[in-house]
């Protein structure tokens, strides 16, 4: 069968064009050959695989891009958005001419293109490399099928533009994935035996297997036991542990154990975080070419814009530097999620900030400008006739801010994407390692395997894992032993869900985690927020993505079909 890709086809040609020795043909030299097997050009075609997950993440010239997939479910609400994410709350107004659709389809392809490409290249000769290229096509495919549904299956490469593009069945694509997620985790090194430590190993296969098998188990449900075997090969492994102490940089300043794997400078293993999977190093400000992508934004959309609150505040790094507030937590996340479990460390200040502080010891407090503090440390409007000895203020005092900049530009907000760079203190791109796969969502990945098979015992052992590092120190604290344990009758799949939300918030792709266990639906209505609210959703239409208008339009010799209701 002939497949087409026309958002891909001209990239993949540009990479890994071969040409001939004709003097009149152009020889791009800054580009690897397509077909080309040596060691050099397959470890760059490689890497520009590596570069993709960037750009992915990475996209700015749209800065509310990673909004999108977080915005319009149970956990976050619009915030000071840029437009491109209106239409994932405002869902009326989705279509086929979304900028962050047409580009998550486009660069998802890419990935599958390239990874064809190299697949082609190198067959069994040289199965690591087959075997990484593998993992992305998965890792792409997987993203598509959840997203979109029936999606067009590339699985050879195209070298010359063709329009004859159709949609195959998800249980086609799935074959697919799961061959290739099968011959990653068989061929893929362990993980201390990758060429570099931000490769690809076997346990990467084995997280993103477990996913996914997740979702095909909903289809069918052979495939539950498969996703709990992927993740147990992970758990039993002895590769990893669970952050459960302080360690790394930052011991001298305020924090916990839990904030500490997401500090900068932290994260990676080689730092002490025994957790993490997949931590995906930007090598921000370091001379290292192509280290760092266009200016991640994942900072901008998570923190609030607290440089908008007018008493001299500080960019910093423990309040996370400087944020735009592209979304803001839904009140469902900020309090309900949380009810009854007091002394869980991930809704430490540190971790959901709740609590700031003035920060600028060079500011006038005494007068403050236009804006004071009163005696009982709440926020007035300064004027001629106030009394100086009324306004009581110090360096290190407690903010209290109006109504209406807690909703604007100050709000309880996540601190992982949070981090401040001396050398840019307007913190246009993040500083910081991206946290893709850990350990954490293991556990929670291989509890819903346990729970589907109707072992809700087991989800409930898994789960406890996480209680026991989230509640430690509260145990220890009130002699309480049994603080924030749950028990097998509590397991179902909101349980399930409210877990990751509280374990995962700002790393899950929480769209794609709510589409994968068919939830959105259910979820939307537990985002209540009056500001910026979710209208418009029809379940019949808006649980999957328009397909980019673009492609149709281009895919001139086949009908490439739309999603209903687009």
């Amino acid at each position: 069968m002939k497949y087409n890709i026309i958002t891909i086809a001209v990239l993949a040609l540009a990479l890994f064009a071969s040409c001939s020795e004709d003097y009149l043909v152009e020889k791009p030299y800054s580009f690897d050959a397509t077909g080309a097997t040596d060691a050099a050009t397959v470890d760059a075609q490689i890497a520009g695989l590596h570069r993709i997950v960037a750009e992915i993440g990475g996209y700015s010239s749209r800065q509310g891009y990673n909004g999108c997939w977080q915005i319009g479910t149970d956990v976050c609400s619009g915030g000071a958005t840029e437009g491109v994410e209106n239409p994932f709350y405002q869902y009326a107004d989705l279509n086929s001419e979304n900028a962050a659709v047409s580009y998550l389809w486009g660069k998802l392809y890419e990935f599958i293109n390239n990874a064809n490409l190299i697949i082609d290249a190198v067959g069994d000769d040289n199965k690591p490399a087959n075997a990484e290229a593998r993992f992305f096509r998965a890792y792409a495919y997987n993203q598509l099928v959840t997203l979109w549904g029936d999606v067009p299956l590339l699985s050879e490469p195209v070298k010359v533009p063709t329009f004859n593009f159709t949609r195959q069945p998800v249980a086609d694509v799935d074959k697919l994935i799961d061959e290739d997620l099968q011959y990653a985790m068989t061929n893929l090194p362990d993980v201390d035996a990758a060429a570099k430590p931000s490769r690809c190993n076997k346990d990467f296969a084995r997280e993103l297997a477990a996913e996914a098998y997740l979702r095909m188990g909903m289809r069918d449900n052979s495939y539950f036991a498969k996703a709990e075997q992927a993740a147990t090969a992970i758990i039993s492994s002895g590769k990893y542990k669970l952050i459960e102490a302080r360690y790394g940089k930052f011991l001298g300043e305020g924090g916990d154990y839990y904030r500490d794997m997401f500090r900068f400078g932290n994260q990676r293993r080689s730092q002490g975080n025994t957790e993490g999977i997949w931590t995906f190093e930007m090598e921000y400000n370091v001379n290292v070419t192509g280290g760092t992508i266009d200016n991640p934004q994942q900072r901008r959309v998570w923190q609030p814009a607290l440089h908008k609150i007018d008493i001299g505040y500080v960019n910093c790094d423990s309040l996370g530097g400087r944020g735009n507030g592209r979304l803001r937590l839904s009140n469902f996340m900020k309090y309900t999620v949380w009810n009854g479990l007091e002394g869980d460390i991930r809704n430490s200040n540190f971790n959901i900030r709740r609590v700031l502080w003035y920060n600028n010891p060079s500011f006038n407090y005494a007068t403050g400008g236009t804006i004071g503090v009163n005696a009982k440390g709440y926020r007035v409007a300064l004027n001629a006739a106030d009394k100086v000895a009324d306004v009581n203020v110090h360096l290190g005092d407690r903010i209290i801010l109006y109504e209406s900049d807690s909703i604007e530009i100050m709000y309880p907000y996540v601190t992982k994407w949070g981090g401040y760079d001396p050398t840019d203190d307007f913190g246009y791109a993040i500083i910081k390692d991206w946290p893709m796969m850990r350990l954490g969502e293991t556990y929670l990945l291989r509890a819903e395997a346990r729970f589907r098979q109707g072992n809700t015992t087991g989800a409930a052992e898994d789960i406890n894992v996480l209680r026991d590092r989230a509640f430690k120190e509260a145990r220890a604290n009130t002699g309480n032993a049994n603080l924030g344990k749950v028990t097998a009758s509590q397991i179902n799949i909101d349980f399930i869900l409210d877990e990751r939300a509280r374990e995962l918030i700002g790393e899950e792709n929480r769209r794609m985690t709510l589409v994968r266990t068919g939830k959105l639906a259910d979820r939307i209505p537990l985002n209540t927020d009056a500001y910026k609210p979710i209208t418009g959703f029809n379940a019949s239409k808006h649980v999957l993505l328009p397909i980019p208008l673009s492609e149709i339009q281009r895919n001139k010799d086949a009908e490439l079909t739309q999603n209903p209701g687009y």
